[in-house]
């Protein structure tokens, strides 16, 4: 405000005493000036906004806290969490510093630390408090079911709604500042004009609105601004360039996690079982299918109808419990002979007798086959089944599942979610590079019993001496760039 002030204060003393009426248009001009610089900040002054929310949430806290608010993951749920700390000041202060908080002794921090230790959560302290007061407006919207609720959805009773989003007052605020600059300009046009006058300059002509808004100085400013503009979208949607956070593709067999995983709490590394020995965790073939479906032929879910792609696809029939010979080489009628008679012998033994639903399933369920095993690039039923990918990182980032699986003994669902109870899985984690790194900085290596960190002797003895609680990832060279980029 101070100089803005002093910029109009500072004219030469001819162009103020040219006439009385200069004299008070230039007065005009101050005070809407002074006026400018007192209110701007009130409009400008930030404010809890839970879109900044979202943005926070996901770069600081998604590495450790579940997104639904309400489930453990590295972190507790958040959802809730004002009302459990009661004091506001207090959970501000444990965002910003917890272990300042565990050293204190606040029993609400030891209570969290004593849960959750060894895992320290990462301080905080630049957070503003209208910035931690918008993330807690998004943990509390996404929580009560307010935020992203459909139009005419009723919320919950006592819910929150949603606050509106604050760029219609900032696009309000530009076009008021816009129309305070067209203003000013033509005041002083008019000033520089009657000063002129006032001098004895006959030729002298007002200049017009258009003429302002052509001027050099105009079209200067009006060009930067396109090109930081720009500049600006281009790097953001660089930024967001692949990722796919969410996606959840149908695949062409419709297994299900939730059953495989979750009922019958089958390891994630018996299918995967590349994830313990080898860059890729592998997607896998249809003989690990087999290890248990030559026994369980008929699907809880889908009966027949998922199950016999996979014996279409490896070239067993179900009816003889045995592989069929020369496979490979057999016609599409040929194999639809033999699956559609499973099909149908099937439906007999729960249904008595074949009708003609039965024989309507049996068309379906054989076109089903050939249109998820087959594409324009793979034209025969016989061969691989082709899963579509959902996890992918660009080529110049390299992750090893092994070092993070046997090594560094990550849990699965850190990176991928409660897969267990993912009906239909979908990329959990935004696999980006500030989500690695938060995630390397903020995670504690296990080096007890972990005969790959013997070397870091200094570590382990001020683990021993009790000078430090644990070691990231970052202190053992998990941030240097050649890492995952060489």
């Amino acid at each position: 405000m101070t100089i803005g002030l002093t910029i109009f204060m500072n004219v030469s003393s001819h162009q103020i005493m040219s006439t009385n009426m200069l004299k008070s248009k230039w007065l005009t001009v101050k005070l809407l000036t002074f006026l400018l610089f007192l209110v701007l900040p009130l409009f400008v002054q930030a404010q809890p906004d839970i879109e900044n929310g979202k943005t926070l949430f996901r770069n600081q806290c998604g590495a450790c806290h579940a997104k639904d608010m309400k489930s453990k993951l590295t972190g507790p749920a958040l959802g809730g969490s004002e009302e459990r700390w009661g004091n506001q000041e207090e959970l501000y202060s444990w965002i910003r510093n917890s272990q300042a908080m565990i050293a204190d002794g606040h029993p609400r921090a030891n209570e969290l630390w004593n849960q959750y230790k060894p895992v320290v959560m990462t301080p905080f302290p630049n957070l503003t408090d209208d910035e931690i007061a918008s993330i807690l407006l998004y943990v509390n919207g996404v929580y009560t079911g307010t935020y992203g609720a459909p139009t005419g959805v009723a919320a919950a009773p006592g819910a929150v709604v949603e606050e509106e989003s604050s760029n219609t007052i900032y696009f309000i605020l530009l076009g008021v500042l816009i129309i305070l600059a067209l203003l000013l300009s033509t005041i002083l046009s008019n000033l520089n004009y009657l000063s002129k006058r006032g001098d004895g300059e006959v030729d002298v002509k007002r200049k017009t609105l258009f003429d302002t808004l052509t001027s050099k100085g105009v079209i200067a400013f009006v060009i930067f601004a396109l090109v930081v503009l720009g500049g600006y979208t281009t790097v953001n949607n660089a930024i967001n360039l692949g990722r796919q956070q969410g996606y959840a593709p149908e695949q062409p067999i419709k297994f299900s996690h939730t059953v495989h995983a979750g009922t019958h709490k089958i390891d994630c590394q018996y299918c995967h079982d590349g994830a313990r020995r080898s860059k890729q965790s592998v997607i896998p073939a249809a003989s690990t299918c087999m290890n248990c479906h030559k026994a369980i032929k008929v699907g809880s879910q889908y009966g027949t109808g998922e199950l016999t792609k996979i014996f279409a696809s490896i070239g067993y029939d179900p009816s003889t419990d045995k592989y069929i010979e020369n496979y490979d080489n057999l016609t599409e009628e040929q194999i639809e002979v033999i699956y559609k008679k499973w099909i149908g012998d099937q439906y007999v033994l729960e249904n008595g007798g074949l009708d003609k639903t039965g024989e309507e399933m049996m068309v379906d369920q054989w076109d089903e086959i050939k249109t998820s095993l087959t594409s324009d690039m793979k034209k025969k039923i016989q061969g691989p089944i082709e899963w579509i990918r959902i996890h992918n990182l660009p080529d110049h980032a390299y992750f090893n599942h092994a070092q993070h699986v046997s090594i560094g003994k990550v849990e699965c669902q850190t990176c991928h979610g409660k897969v267990e109870e993912m009906e239909t899985v979908r990329q959990y984690s935004p696999l980006s590079m500030g989500w690695c790194i938060n995630c390397h900085r903020q995670t504690e290596v296990k080096f007890n019993d972990n005969e790959y960190y013997q070397n870091y002797i200094r570590y382990h003895e001020e683990l021993k001496s009790g000078k430090r609680t644990g070691v990231t990832v970052e202190e053992i060279g998990g941030l240097e760039c050649q890492k995952c980029h060489y």
